[in-house]
């Protein structure tokens, strides 16, 4: 689909998430969902102003009507790693769907509901660390080819060590934006 697209109209926007253009409407009119108006009375909405609505309430008619943003799932207990790597994602041109965990017993789940292509795992957390989760993912069939880009702060002791569990690529902490970026583009190629 075409980023600069004209804007979608209500029926548009009904047709993809499966209601009626009365339930547009009423988004609209209850704020949920921004739009504005057209010379002739008609409401309109721009796309990122769509794209924000279904990430805020989590419709999951996104692959349906964006199908070529990947699937990211960030594990990382640190709130600013986590800020960071959601910016650097956001700014590749907004072709990805992120979801965040904030350790990995939460990031397991979080697999096995968002399915992502690429996970984004720091190595040392609570709960479960990232040695164990890349473990599970790589040894389970439904689940091994989620590409795994670790982070550490911990040096090439970690590093060997979670390539060895399955990771593919493994970037030092703190993360350099070209790098991540970088690995990413070729992680999800």
């Amino acid at each position: 689909m075409n980023e600069d697209r004209k804007p979608y109209t209500t029926g548009e926007i009904a047709a993809f998430c499966h209601v009626t253009i009365n339930a547009v409407k009423k988004w609209i009119a209850s704020g949920k969902l921004l739009a504005f108006r057209t010379p002739g009375g008609h409401f309109r909405v721009n796309r990122a102003d769509f794209m924000s609505f279904l990430d805020r309430y989590k419709l999951e008619i996104k692959e349906e009507v964006f199908p070529a943003r990947h699937k990211v799932l960030i594990i990382d207990d640190e709130h600013d790693v986590v800020e960071f790597v959601k910016g650097a994602l956001e700014s590749m041109g907004g072709v990805f769907l992120i979801e965040t965990a904030g350790d990995g017993y939460e990031g397991l789940i979080k697999v096995g509901d968002f399915k992502p292509e690429l996970m984004v795992l720091d190595i040392r957390m609570p709960k479960l660390d990232g040695f164990e989760v890349c473990r599970r993912i790589k040894q389970d069939k439904s689940t091994k080819d989620i590409k795994i880009l670790a982070v550490t702060a911990y040096g090439t002791d970690d590093i060997e060590r979670i390539i060895q569990c399955g990771a593919d690529y493994c970037l030092p902490k703190p993360i350099r934006l070209k790098d991540f970026q970088k690995n990413v583009h070729r992680l999800l190629k």
